[in-house]
């Protein structure tokens, strides 16, 4: 009787784990739907948003053309300007001849009157002299208005070239504001997802336009070898820096520079002469690193600035951790 009562419990067992293992089963199942679903609605977002960049790319180039449009305006505005000055000024310059002209033909005819109310006799070759100057002087001021409303004509055009050029001016100055916005929007991106990436260190700050290491995150001191650390942070920055750029349209001309600072404290090692050649073979440093993890190198810009632009100018060890420093600027060439 005790053996067959422990057969029964036994048996009892096995629907209750059979049970458990349907539950768990289904659950799995449910989660990878929820995966599946995710994904799918996930691939719908960027495909949304790659066809949205792929419009913004076909827009710029149309803007690039217009601009390009406009700039062959500007310069043949320019020329028929030149143009209508120089004639301008050969109108000015015949008007001037024309005055002295009348003037002189003027005097003449004073002169003839004089002579024959002195002599008080006038001939008939007087007369036709004198009618022939008075036609020659109608004639004159008949020439003299013609050139005058030359004149005029030509300084209306000047004025209407000058209101084209500054129109012209006004909209390049509208499309380069927008080719500057449109690079603040990715410098924005950049900053913010790199941000997420490289998390709160105390050792990265952003300041203004620029993300800034210190050298101490990076670099051993007095050397311009990248540490473990250092080489897995500039790899974050790489990772970030081409996921933005394959979102950028080509238009968008952007480079990424890389800034070395040192303190003041002069070189105690013999490797480097000064501050000068150990901060620009910690930008380069860093430059080649980022080439290496697939930046392009053609958007790749190094600078060393040594101890010459300090962020803090007191004389403490505070100050002097501050100096030390690798500025990421991403800026437009």
């Amino acid at each position: 009787m005790p053996l067959g009562r422990r057969a029964r419990r036994s048996v009892d067992i096995w629907p209750g784990f059979v049970d458990a293992l349907a539950t768990l089963v289904m659950v799995i199942v449910f989660l990878l739907m929820v995966f599946v679903l995710a994904q799918f609605f996930l691939g719908q977002a960027l495909s949304g948003r790659q066809k949205a960049l792929d419009d913004l790319g076909r827009e710029m180039a149309a803007l690039a053309e217009k601009l390009n449009l406009q700039t062959k305006a500007n310069a043949a505005l320019q020329v028929e300007l030149a143009s209508s000055r120089a004639d301008k000024e050969k109108l000015e310059a015949w008007a001037a001849g024309v005055h002295q002209d009348m003037a002189s033909l003027l005097a003449l005819k004073d002169e003839k009157e004089a002579e024959l109310a002195a002599e008080k006799k006038i001939s008939d070759e007087g007369r036709a002299q004198l009618a022939l100057l008075s036609r020659q002087i109608e004639a004159m001021r008949d020439e003299l208005a013609r050139v005058t409303a030359a004149l005029e004509a030509s300084e209306a055009r000047d004025k209407e070239n000058k209101a084209q050029i500054s129109d012209l001016g006004k909209r390049l100055n509208v499309a380069l504001a927008g080719k500057v916005e449109e690079l603040q929007k990715y410098r924005s991106e950049f900053f913010g997802r790199l941000r997420k990436v490289l998390g709160d260190h105390p050792g990265i700050r952003i300041e203004g336009d620029r993300f800034v290491f210190q050298s101490e995150l990076l670099f051993e001191t007095g050397s311009a070898e990248l540490g473990v650390e250092g080489i897995e942070q500039v790899r974050r920055l790489a990772a970030t820096l081409k996921d933005i750029a394959k979102t950028m349209p080509k238009g968008v001309n952007w480079v990424l520079r890389i800034d070395g600072h040192t303190d003041k404290r002069p070189m105690l090692s013999g490797r480097y002469p000064s501050n000068w050649e150990l901060s620009t073979a910690r930008a380069i440093t860093v430059l080649r690193t980022l080439a290496a993890n697939g930046v392009p190198k053609d958007r790749l810009a190094a600078a060393g600035f040594g101890e010459f632009q300090p962020v803090d100018t007191a004389d403490t060890e505070a100050a002097y951790a501050k100096n030390r420093r690798i500025e990421i600027r991403f800026d437009q060439r």
